[in-house]
């Protein structure tokens, strides 16, 4: 039970979109528009810096929030398995930024709410993440091949972390950890099944923070 409230806490806060309703106020629909994903990378395309930046930031805190709750809320009931838990909340926020009911299932990608759960989760794989995301943004641009390999590697720092006892759970629940994450690892990959196509036929779309580099 106490997992489903997790989901349920973080499904609500992931209706939370925030790309859509930058969208909206240029009186606009973003899905319609560029990747046709409600997400940062798209927001930044369609609206510019500014609605990247402000998507990012609601996407991210919208996952914290989530983990935050759970840990205020089932804490002391449940010290023993709250990075777990913690998880569960974190999966739920996930999916409802990837399928927000009330836009008929249709929103992001997730990773930028990822981004929020792994720094709420554990600053030690966030800065494993962030240094993989910018080696290869800046000397690739892709942003979808950076935002994968940071997913994995996060998924395998949860492993190494977890094995070593970081999270101090027994073994049964240390390994729905990992399967949890496995499969927010696969939702990732599925999700940005497209790009991958893109990626290995040489026309993914780059993005870059300043002027575009003509080439």
């Amino acid at each position: 039970m106490e997992r489903l409230i997790c989901l349920a806490i973080g499904y609500v806060c992931g209706l939370f979109q925030t790309s859509y309703i930058i969208g909206r106020l240029h009186k606009t629909d973003i899905r319609e528009h560029g990747s046709g994903n409600a997400g940062t990378t798209n927001a930044l395309r369609t609206f510019g810096k500014k609605a990247g930046i402000l998507t990012l930031l609601g996407d991210c805190l919208k996952c914290v929030a989530a983990i935050v709750l759970v840990r205020v809320f089932l804490g002391k009931t449940y010290g023993d398995i709250l990075p777990l838990l913690s998880l569960y909340a974190a999966a739920g926020c996930i999916l409802g930024h990837n399928f927000p009911f009330y836009l008929k299932f249709r929103g992001g990608k997730g990773i930028a709410a990822s981004v929020g759960f792994i720094l709420a989760f554990d600053w030690r794989i966030f800065l494993i993440c962030a240094v993989i995301f910018f080696a290869l943004f800046f000397t690739t641009h892709y942003v979808s091949l950076c935002s994968l390999s940071a997913y994995l590697a996060a998924f395998a720092a949860i492993i190494v972390l977890g094995q070593g006892g970081a999270y101090g759970m027994d073994a049964s629940h240390t390994m729905e950890m990992y399967v949890v994450m496995g499969l927010l690892t696969a939702l990732a990959f599925f999700r940005h099944r497209a790009n991958i196509m893109r990626l290995a036929k040489g026309t993914e779309n780059r993005v870059y923070l300043g002027k575009k580099d003509k080439k």
